[in-house]
């Protein structure tokens, strides 16, 4: 067996190999220090991160796991960013955390890594960071909440959010109902039980291979968790033993399977700019266009909102992602290895679908073509998304007159003017929503519609942004546009009473300007005027080194990955 890691702390009889094991003797076995392979369970738990506060729990199994199959569990707190919590947005920081979680893991002495997070961005960040330092890793995803009901009727995070929302808005609902469901919506310990970003990224990390196959979507509260916990400690061991590492299973075929993966469930758009990221700390070849060439034209499978009907808790005992994927298992690469060493589709015999109202067959599917699309043209030269299935079919290609707002503040204070000029023709066009303009490119891409058009029972138009959308959202939304207002991109050209054309199938996003006429605009001086640079801190770092979202909106200096090289000591 090749040496571990840990015995550059630990091994020998000087001064400094006395302090690192003296400190460590809080009741670990003597023999924790002679070739036990020490685990860092990095773990997201906060109790201002709602969706992972179940997380210690989960991390007890694990260590239960570790000591098991002859490991030392080393609990590793890890920043965690609550998505319904943190300003001005969770994606802000994104970056921050996974920097925060690469210099933990590779300062620290431990031979291999535990991840667990669960709320949007936590397990995007632990995945980047992880990659960058290159330990044997494995994953395990907090899980989604039970299904909440309001008066009788199931309940989905964020989905009904906005649905409720704009019904109350409209006059269709009062205040006080309006009000009332919020105590009903949340029921149980675990993250958004809609196919919103939290679940997508859970099935992400599995479709990618970075979990114990069959364990995305295992609700919070179901014991089977705790199962699946103890097993992925035991299964890190083993990994360390075998010097199984994520360079092994980030490939470009496994980016491939997950953008399968995320076709069948109907997943978040948000999956686009973290597998881009992650792909970047393993330099992985994955592109913008891929997502469209290898995932637009496949079959929605999975009948969840917002795209359907029901919640993660209906998929799970409906036969989970692995009854998903074996309808699609021709699709799948057997190039690409999970963490338990074997491609993700031999995994799939014996995996059948238990509730056919849930989970569809190839040859009936939800939708037949649902994956995401990406568009260009002079209002995205370095492309835009638009997730169809959670479009209005009507709307995919459309001309409109654009009503343009310089940010999300300027939306806010003149949406709901009843003399604003909009009708139900235009295109909605919020700028200052990008990873610079905000910053931090927040989920503000679904705007929500004037409240004269909802009273009429106007429940969708064509909006275009440069941020993003949340997962458990839904409409006719053009968002992540590139190069983004903030950066010089066309989007901040556009004026009130231009024309918009959006054809979705042709893949194409036009500003109906000549192209002359268009290369002459200077950015709108009120757009400029909205863009102010942070004095200091992370913020500055962050606007001076972000990139754009079309590559993963990562910090350039933190793309690819410095390895596990055990740092000088300080003694």
């Amino acid at each position: 067996m090749a040496e571990r890691r840990t015995a550059a702390w630990y091994a020998g009889t000087d001064r400094d190999a006395y302090i690192h094991r003296a400190w460590m003797r809080r009741g670990i076995p003597d023999d924790s220090f002679t070739g036990r392979p020490h685990i860092a369970i990095c773990n997201t738990a906060s109790d201002l991160s709602p969706c992972n506060a179940h997380l210690n729990q989960v991390s007890a199994a694990v260590k239960n796991g570790i000591w098991a199959a002859g490991g030392v569990p080393l609990d590793m707190p890890i920043i965690s960013l609550g998505e319904t919590q943190l300003r001005p947005t969770a994606m802000l920081f994104r970056n921050l955390a996974a920097m925060a979680a690469e210099e933990l893991i590779r300062a620290n002495p431990v031979d291999g890594v535990v991840l667990l997070g669960g709320c949007d961005k936590t397990v995007p960040s632990l995945l980047m960071g992880a990659a960058s330092v290159d330990l044997p890793t494995i994953m395990l995803n907090g899980g989604p909440m039970l299904t909440g009901n309001y008066r009788g009727r199931p309940m989905g995070c964020g989905t009904d959010i906005w649905r409720l929302s704009e019904e109350m808005r409209g006059g269709a609902l009062s205040v006080a109902d309006f009000v009332a469901s919020e105590q009903d919506m949340i029921r149980s310990a675990g993250h958004c039980n809609t196919m919103g970003t939290a679940s997508t990224m859970g099935i992400m990390a599995e479709a990618l291979g970075m979990t114990l196959p069959g364990s995305a979507g295992t609700p919070a509260p179901d014991a089977r968790l705790l199962k699946f916990a103890h097993a992925t400690g035991r299964r890190i061991v083993e990994m360390v033993d075998e010097d199984l590492k994520p360079s092994h299973i980030l490939t470009r075929a496994a980016f491939l399977n997950a953008i399968v993966a995320l076709a069948a469930v109907g997943g978040s758009t948000n999956a686009v700019v973290h597998l881009l990221a992650i792909a970047g700390r393993v330099g992985a070849d994955l592109k913008l266009t891929d997502f469209d060439e290898h995932g637009s034209h496949l079959p929605l499978l999975v009948n969840l909102q917002p795209a359907g009907k029901y919640l993660m808790d209906d998929l799970f005992r409906a036969g989970g992602l692995l009854a998903v994927l074996n309808q699609v298992r021709d699709l799948l690469s057997d190039d690409a290895i999970t963490v338990t060493g074997q491609p993700l589709s031999s995994h799939l015999d014996g995996h059948e679908i238990s509730d056919s109202a849930v989970i569809a067959t190839r040859d009936h599917p939800v939708q037949a073509e649902a994956g995401i699309a990406v568009l260009r043209g002079n209002l995205a030269p370095d492309g835009a998304i638009i997730k169809p299935a959670a479009a209005s079919p009507g709307l995919l290609t459309h001309r409109g007159r654009a009503v343009v707002f310089e940010n999300i503040e300027d939306l806010h204070a003149r949406i709901d003017d009843p003399d604003l000029d909009i009708d139900q023709t235009c295109v909605i066009v919020l700028r200052g929503a990008g990873p610079k303009g905000y910053p931090g490119m927040p989920e503000v891409a679904n705007t929500p519609l004037p409240a004269k058009l909802l009273a009429k029972g106007v429940r969708d138009m064509v909006r275009i942004c440069d941020g993003r959308m949340s997962g458990t959202a839904y409409g006719t939304v053009v968002l992540h546009v590139c190069p983004e207002a903030a950066a010089g991109g066309p989007l901040g050209k556009v004026r009130d009473g231009d024309f918009i054309v959006l054809d979705v199938p042709n893949r194409t996003l036009r500003l109906d300007v000549a192209d002359d006429e268009l290369a002459e605009r200077e950015v709108s001086p009120r757009t400029a005027a909205t863009f102010a640079e942070p004095s200091r801190g992370y913020e500055r770092l962050y606007l001076n080194h972000v990139m754009q979202a079309d590559t993963g909106a990562d910090l350039d200096f933190l793309v690819g990955s410095s390895g596990s090289a055990v740092p000088r000591e300080s003694h």
